[in-house]
């Protein structure tokens, strides 16, 4: 209710990038928080615990090394982003190759963020058909409502406020959950007997089997660098000095979290002999004894679940109205108009999100699925069109074409349809496939075109990310 009610207070919006951007205003400490608020969230909370109790340490690498990997390029790219001063990611892409670059775009952004929204539903789902005993359906749109209610109305702003509520329960609830894990296994010696008991060689070893995340880390790391929703708190920082400070106490902030919540899994397999039904965490926090303690710990799972999805959301909501509405429905439309129409757009999103999540329950396929697009089809054009002035508008228009087409392809193989592959589905081989021919349709096609360089050049001078 506390988080219902700050999204409706700060309901006041005058224009999209009020609504979007918080008037460009917000301290870069509490964008942070909402950065580390809107990763740190349902897939850490209880995806990655799953993971660690069955495969050890080296399961830090599903989520924990894509995400450092990402915000570290994210620093490096934030000075660039914040100096252009779009309010979204399609904005960019038209300032720096032409309208149908940033049409493609907008389809990878509204994609992605209906898909991620989705994963995060289907975890809330879940957990509420753990905790309350109602049915996933039943889970799944009560925790979007609960998302919706706060978004609609409060914006960007909302999103951060109740951002940083959730992180203080969420943290409180990772911090508590290592230390019942802990307790309660007897440590790590506990750990490695157990591990040595069931032959499980090398789950104590950071890298073991590392070749088998790679499709993660080079899929999420490549994706998340790009990924809207975060690139929208870049350009919500004061300044470019803001956005970078944004980015570094995200980065070291994300080492000991990520660590915690890996650890917590692998106490849990002394404990936990298999994983729980609902995953571990909802069965650690369901049999606590203590109703007040538990309804706490609730609180926090809850908030983590949610802090990712409103993030989702709310950028799939900015691309809806700012570059499809805007750009081509009504380009003359009021500030109150436009406001309005995010609001519609927000919850469009939501019910796209809820939709998919009743269908399909695999929350690390489709969140790999989601990555993919972006990987793809977004990724070398949005990266060297800061980069390289050479890069023509045609070929970043062709290359994101190719993403979409396998992107696309591949979804279908992984949704049953039997057609013919020459990987298998979401796999390093993929990951490998999509990027390469990516930057080779990118790269042999600008260096073919006559385009005139001018007007990239001018763009990379404006985003002064380096010397021409």
């Amino acid at each position: 209710m506390l988080i219902i009610l700050t999204g409706i207070y700060h309901r006041k919006n005058e224009s999209s990038e009020d609504y979007f951007l918080a008037s460009r205003q917000l301290p870069s400490w509490l964008l942070a928080i909402t950065f580390i608020a809107s990763w740190w969230g349902g897939g850490s909370a209880i995806d990655l615990v799953d993971h660690a109790h069955q495969n050890g340490l080296s399961s830090f690498w599903i989520y924990g090394i894509p995400v450092l990997i990402a915000t570290f390029l994210m620093l490096v790219f934030a000075k660039g982003i914040r100096n252009l001063s779009t309010i979204t990611q399609p904005q960019l892409m038209k300032e720096r190759y032409n309208d149908t670059v940033a049409l493609l775009l907008t389809i990878f952004i509204i994609i992605f963020m209906v898909i991620g929204s989705a994963v995060q539903v289907i975890v809330i789902g879940k957990f509420f058909n753990a905790f309350f005993h109602i049915s996933y359906e039943g889970g799944a749109i009560l925790g979007t409502a609960i998302v919706l209610a706060y978004s609609f109305f409060g914006g960007f702003k909302g999103v951060v406020i109740t951002d940083l509520l959730q992180f203080v329960f969420f943290l409180f609830t990772g911090v508590f959950l290592f230390y019942l894990a802990y307790n309660q296994s007897g440590g790590m010696e506990a750990v490695r007997a157990t591990a040595a008991a069931n032959d499980n060689i090398g789950y104590t070893a950071f890298f073991n089997n590392v070749a088998d995340n790679l499709a993660y880390v080079i899929t999420f790391g490549t994706s998340w660098m790009i990924q809207a929703n975060i690139w929208q708190r870049i350009s919500a920082a004061k300044q470019s000095k803001d956005a970078k400070r944004m980015m570094i106490i995200s980065f070291f902030a994300f080492i000991p979290l990520y660590l915690m919540v890996t650890y917590t899994g692998m106490f849990s397999s002394v404990i936990y002999d298999v994983v729980p039904e609902n995953g571990i965490v909802p069965h650690m926090i369901n049999n606590i004894s203590n109703p007040i303690l538990s309804s706490v710990l609730f609180v926090g799972l809850s908030a983590a679940i949610m802090s990712t999805m409103d993030s989702l959301i709310n950028t799939g909501a900015m691309s809806l109205t700012v570059d499809v509405y805007k750009s081509y429905i009504n380009p003359d439309a009021t500030n109150t108009k436009t406001v309005s129409i995010g609001r519609l757009s927000t919850l469009v999103i939501s019910i796209l999100s809820l939709l998919i999540a009743l269908r399909i329950q695999s929350v690390l396929t489709i969140s790999w699925i989601a990555s993919d697009f972006l990987t793809c089809g977004a990724f070398i054009p949005l990266v060297f069109g800061f980069l390289w002035a050479r890069g023509s508008a045609k070929a970043a228009t062709i290359s994101m074409l190719f993403g979409l087409i396998f992107s696309t392809y591949n979804l279908l193989v992984a949704l049953g349809v039997h057609l013919p592959v020459a990987w298998e589905i979401a796999s390093a081989k993929q990951a490998i496939v999509g990027i390469f021919i990516s930057s080779v349709l990118y790269i042999g096609l600008s260096l073919m075109s006559k385009e005139n360089t001018d007007k990239n050049k001018a763009f990379i001078k404006k985003a002064n990310l380096i010397k021409l």
